[in-house]
């Protein structure tokens, strides 16, 4: 005989073994990934220090810098000149701390950039005031439109000599089938030096020009044997009146003898002390560059004081002391 079950609880073990069935197990979430890098790596901070000054013939500072980085640490340095004369000398630009050293005095500015192990860099600035050495004057000399200057060009038969050219040089080259030579005259006021001063340096700035209208029209420097000669000139002169047929007379006194390069640019700094004590004691003409040997296809051509940029306009630095 056979007992009859409670409909309720059929019903509900019914349910029960549904909602079973239909269960399924979900995947568990993944743990959070603790290796991903820091994307937001902080910027350091670059300390240069304080400002410095001194007087020649002191030349020389140190610079003390630092870095801080509040997630990591500085992995490198680096010191660089942003402004003032050019010829100061970091002696080692990649450490913290280091040595500058000046040739003439003005004001200065350094940057000192950091860099942390992330790659942020920070920077950071100080300046140097280097004031002249009392004992000493320094005429510096860089005239735009100087018109003390002209660039010869020609040979007997033909001249195309030019006040304006926005070179000089030092050439040989053919035109048209004849023979060329080019030359260049140029001075400098040197009036505001006493005839009894002491010269004590003199150096002549000379700068390749970089879009050299003669020569091969692509390399300042050019030839097998483009070596030049800078004379002084022995007489007196006008930029105006100067062509191939009535250049000014030189004197190969204090001549200077430059070697031949094959670099295709390279800025010259000559030693023109013997040159200035003769033009302050007697009279000064300027200067006249030439080749050595003015043989076909050699060129050295630099930027005269007409060149669109004036920071390689010709220059000379004078220190004398007044006696």
């Amino acid at each position: 005989m056979f007992k009859l079950l409670n409909p309720r609880l059929i019903f509900i073990s019914m349910l029960i073994l549904c909602i079973s069935a239909c269960t399924k197990d979900n995947d568990p979430a993944p743990p959070p990934d603790i290796d991903a890098p820091d994307i937001d790596n902080k910027v350091p901070l670059a300390h240069a220090g304080l400002h410095h000054e001194l007087t020649l013939p002191t030349d020389t500072v140190y610079v003390i810098g630092s870095g801080t980085d509040s997630d990591g640490v500085i992995s490198a340095y680096l010191w660089s000149q942003i402004s003032g004369p050019s010829d100061s000398r970091i002696q080692n630009p990649g450490a913290s701390t280091t040595q500058i050293k000046f040739d003439q005095s003005g004001s200065y500015l350094f940057q000192l950039m950091v860099v942390d192990n992330g790659g942020a860099t920070g920077v950071d600035t100080v300046s140097v005031l280097v004031n002249p050495n009392p004992k000493q004057d320094t005429l510096s000399v860089q005239p735009s439109n100087n018109g003390m200057e002209v660039h010869i060009w020609g040979n007997p038969n033909m001249d195309q000599s030019w006040p304006g050219s926005p070179e000089i040089s030092a050439d040989a080259w053919t035109y048209n089938g004849e023979n060329v030579f080019v030359r260049a005259a140029f001075g400098f006021d040197l009036s505001s030096i006493p005839k009894s001063a002491t010269i004590i340096s003199a150096t002549l700035s000379l700068y390749s020009s970089h879009t050299p209208s003669n020569g091969n029209l692509v390399d300042a420097n050019y030839g097998s044997n483009n070596s030049m000669v800078l004379q002084e000139i022995s007489q007196s002169w006008v930029a105006a009146n100067v062509h191939w047929n009535s250049q000014p007379s030189t004197t190969t006194t204090n001549q200077i003898l430059i070697p031949s390069t094959n670099q295709s640019f390279l800025d010259l700094s000559l030693d023109v002390k013997a040159n200035i004590i003769d033009m302050v004691q007697n009279n000064n003409y300027g200067f006249l560059i030439k080749l050595q040997n003015e043989v076909n296809y050699n060129s050295r051509i630099f930027c005269s004081s007409f060149y669109p940029d004036a920071s390689r306009h010709p220059k000379l630095v004078v220190v004398y002391k007044t006696n």
